[in-house]
């Protein structure tokens, strides 16, 4: 499942023509932000204060110039002493002039009318002296007054500043905390409000469900819903009503949050899309009350979509909580869109859409018929589902002719929707890194290899020792899965180091439903056989088997306590699908059943240990040649072990190509017969020897 986008233009999709000074622009001008309005007010500010208020003050001067120059001239025609603390000059209007070389040297000019010169006097009485003395004993003709001056600005700045500046620091750090939390309008008394996005006739979603492919059965039950508010009538007229709410369910990257957008873009309705982390706040009582006020806008539109993704994050249920006796927010949360969603209110045309890849957690009341009517299963896309999903990816890149969607189809078994993208991805930067023409088979066959098994380490240093290790346990690995029916076919092996792997082994696992014991341990057996082959060639073992016992072991339990394949155990299933068990501190089986698993499950992996070093002793020959063969190549393929071991006998579709990557084709039926005949001979000349001897 994924997206379906065109590919008009590649460059206007380019991160980095933000970058390119060469880039045409789009006809549209930038944003309008009010910062600009601040950083306005502040130049205007700036410039008012510098250049109008201060060109017209009065200029700095000192009380010998006063006396040696301006009162000897007879320029002086009053000062007037402000505050008493500092005299300002009052020039005579025809002597002006001799002060102009005076104002020109300051960054301040004063003007016509005065006053001209300004200096601090210290005292009045001191100052008086001075110029009387200056005058020869009198003021003479100069008129000495006093003046009060008030800053009324300053004293208002001074004494309401503070109080402001806290007023707007509060307001700032409201503002930013209910930013964080994502409140609507952005103020601290909407902390409460929903904080859904709404998608309705003037902000459109440009998804449908062309851009979504595979698993057509749950895109038909999204599909009907759509169809019910688009065409009512259709439905109610037999009696019928719509689904309240769909729940869909998968793993992750299957596409179910496309899938929503793809309803989005389809419904003629409001859509509130949100993430169920969205209700969850740092303030008690948040989430609940944003349950509410979504669900009141909801009722305005209707008949309108909610879409609540990753629903996990309030709907777990509850008194499950490990903080014991606290209180949860997340269950408030709950009990309100439990109520919100069918409680003693209803709900009429507000249809709930949820998504989760943990359904197993969700409580149960929240499941049940009413609030959410279906649960939708999006699960990872078989066979015929990935080759829709490559059809959809392949559209924008450039192919070569050789490849077919139904190849790589094969190729990605487990892969999502997401996968099935990145590999697509990967190929195109792979073979742009390679130069080529277009995106080969081969580049997205190293795309597989890369998301699977990592980056390839061709410099990483090990020793000749290790490295003859890594190649005798990854052919033993090989050997073993050639060699026994349930194995899931070899693809290649390799002794290159990837990721944190040495060596790996890549297989094409059969798509299957349901697995049988037989197959469980011929897959354990092959997953030890590396191990084997470490103990038979070099009479001791490595760490190298590490990821291979992890694997068996978790296997071997399933198998005893949760598929009842143990005989001892019994039919039994210790396993709670539900996983209302999460913080239970008890096992569900007593002490002495645990030793019984314990015993059950070191039976089956020894004997499955044994049955490894029994097939490498009786093909010695074909495993010795096989590593010899992987150190000298590094990289092996499936037609490699054919020539040393023969075709598999077993095999129903079983054809290698030249690049060693199996693909299904049908077998004739005299091949058939033959195989199973030279297989029934086989076995009666075995138990033929047997009974002799």
């Amino acid at each position: 499942m994924t997206d379906n986008k065109d590919n008009k233009d590649k460059n206007q999709n380019n991160p980095f023509n933000q970058f390119n000074p060469n880039k045409k622009g789009d006809g549209k001008g930038p944003k309008f932000n009010a910062y600009w309005i601040y950083g306005v007010i502040a130049i205007v500010f700036i410039v008012v204060q510098f250049y109008l208020s201060s060109s017209r003050g009065p200029v700095e001067t000192t009380w010998n110039e006063v006396r040696t120059t301006m009162l000897e001239s007879k320029d002086i025609e009053r000062i007037v002493v402000v505050n008493d603390k500092v005299a300002t000059i009052y020039i005579k209007s025809d002597r002006l002039e001799n002060y102009e070389t005076r104002f020109e040297q300051n960054f301040s000019k004063p003007s016509e009318s005065g006053p001209h010169f300004k200096f601090n006097i210290g005292s009045v009485e001191t100052f008086e002296n001075n110029l009387k003395e200056a005058q020869g004993g009198d003021f003479g003709e100069i008129s000495l007054e006093y003046k009060e001056e008030r800053n009324w600005a300053g004293e208002l700045l001074w004494t309401v500043g503070p109080f402001a500046l806290i007023i707007l620091l509060w307001w700032w750090i409201f503002r930013r905390m209910s930013k964080g939390g994502g409140a609507a309008g952005g103020g601290i008394f909407n902390v409460g409000k929903s904080q859904a996005k709404v998608f309705d006739k003037d902000q459109k979603v440009s998804t449908t469900f062309k851009d979504v492919a595979g698993l057509s059965e749950a895109k038909q039950e999204v599909v009907e819903i759509v169809e019910f508010l688009k065409n009512p009538g259709k439905y109610t007229k037999l009696g019928g009503k719509i689904p309240k709410g769909a729940l869909l369910v998968g793993p992750p990257g299957t596409g179910k949050t496309l899938l929503a957008k793809a309803v989005a873009g389809e419904a003629d309705v409001p859509f509130f899309s949100m993430s169920g982390s969205d209700f969850v706040e740092m303030f008690v009582g948040v989430g609940a009350s944003r349950v509410r006020d979504l669900f009141k806008q909801a009722k305005e539109k209707a008949p309108c979509i909610v879409f609540i993704d990753e629903i996990d994050a309030i709907g777990r249920a509850r008194g499950r909580n490990p903080n014991m006796g606290s209180n949860d927010e997340r269950e408030n949360t709950l009990n309100q869109l439990l109520t919100e969603m069918d409680g003693f209110d209803t709900n009429t045309g507000v249809i709930i859409l949820a998504a989760t890849n943990r359904a197993d957690i969700l409580d149960r009341a929240l499941m049940r018929a009413g609030r959410f009517d279906r649960q939708i299963h999006v699960e990872l896309p078989d066979l015929n589902e990935r080759a829709e999903i490559f059809k959809v990816h392949l559209r924008p890149l450039k192919l070569s002719e050789e490849l077919k969607v139904d190849f790589l189809a094969k190729q990605t078994p487990g892969f999502s929707g997401a996968d099935i993208a990145n590999v697509c991805n990967e190929a195109a930067l792979i073979a742009a890194r390679k130069d080529h023409e277009s995106v080969t088979k081969q580049d997205f066959l190293d795309a597989v290899d890369r998301i699977v098994g990592g980056l390839e380490k061709k410099n990483k240093i090990i020793s000749v020792d290790e490295k003859k290790t890594i190649a005798y346990h990854e052919a033993g690995h090989a050997t073993i899965s050639w060699l026994l029916e349930h194995a899931h076919p070899l693809v290649k092996v390799t002794i290159v180091p990837r990721g944190k792997a040495l060596g790996a082994a890549w297989y094409l696992p059969e798509e299957r439903s349901i697995t049988t014991k037989e197959q469980l341990l011929d897959e354990m057996c092959s997953a030890l056989g590396g191990r084997a082959a470490e103990q038979l060639k070099f009479e001791k073992i490595s760490s190298g088997a590490q990821n291979d016992l992890e694997k068996i072991t978790k296997q071997a339990y399933a198998m005893v306590s949760i598929f009842g394949m143990s005989e001892k155990v019994g039919n039994v299933s210790y396993y709670d699908s539900t996983g209302q068990s999460d913080y239970s501190f008890t096992k569900p089986y007593s002490e002495k059943t645990a030793e019984l698993i314990d015993e059950e499950v070191k039976i089956i992996i020894d004997e499955q240990y044994q049955r490894a070093i029994d097939v490498l002793k009786e093909n010695k020959k074909g495993h010795e040649k096989l590593a010899k063969l992987l150190l000298e190549r590094e990289v092996i393929f499936s037609e490699d072990l054919e020539e040393i071991f023969g075709k598999r006998p077993w095999d129903k579709k079983h054809v290698i190509p030249e690049n060693g990557i199996v693909e299904e084709k049908e077998e004739k039926p005299e091949k058939k017969n033959k195989a199973k005949k030279e297989k029934v001979e086989k076995l009666e000349n075995k138990e033929e020897k047997e009974v002799k001897e």
